[in-house]
């Protein structure tokens, strides 16, 4: 990786988990905080009430914009925070499958909650993200 960030696997932890435990950030770096990605379309209506995994790509596609603006990708991702509103953990892990298939071969550590309710009508998800890219200035 020619970045500076390295996620860290864990052997001596279960391999379950399809995400790195641990990340650093090699100087010199930039770090990007990502405020709460929403499933916002560009009028600002919630896209796909009811829809979890089309809600997700969304909000995938939304912190994807939203990290280029700052110069940064999700492959430069160092951690997420992924909310679903909803008690069931089957529409976590239907979450969390359009999540990591965003992010490919990079698995940044990650957490994710079921929460009760989030900002926008018709809302179920929403990921915030922190990135670090090489300072070159």
């Amino acid at each position: 990786m020619t970045g500076p960030v390295r996620l860290i696997p864990v052997p001596d932890l279960s391999t379950v988990a399809e995400y790195a435990y641990a990340a650093t950030v090699e100087p010199p770096a930039r770090l990007v905080f990502t405020a709460g990605a929403c499933p916002l379309d560009g009028e600002g209506r919630t896209v796909a009430p009811g829809d979890h995994a089309a809600q997700t790509r969304q909000v995938m596609a939304n912190l994807a914009t939203a990290l280029a603006a700052a110069g940064a990708r999700l492959d430069d991702v160092v951690k997420t925070t992924v909310y679903v509103a909803s008690p069931r953990q089957e529409d976590l892990v239907a979450v969390w499958q359009v999540v990591r298939d965003a992010f490919g071969d990079h698995e940044p550590p990650s957490t994710l909650l079921g929460v009760a309710v989030l900002g926008y009508s018709d809302q179920l998800v929403e990921v915030e993200a922190i990135a670090a890219v090489r300072n070159d200035g």
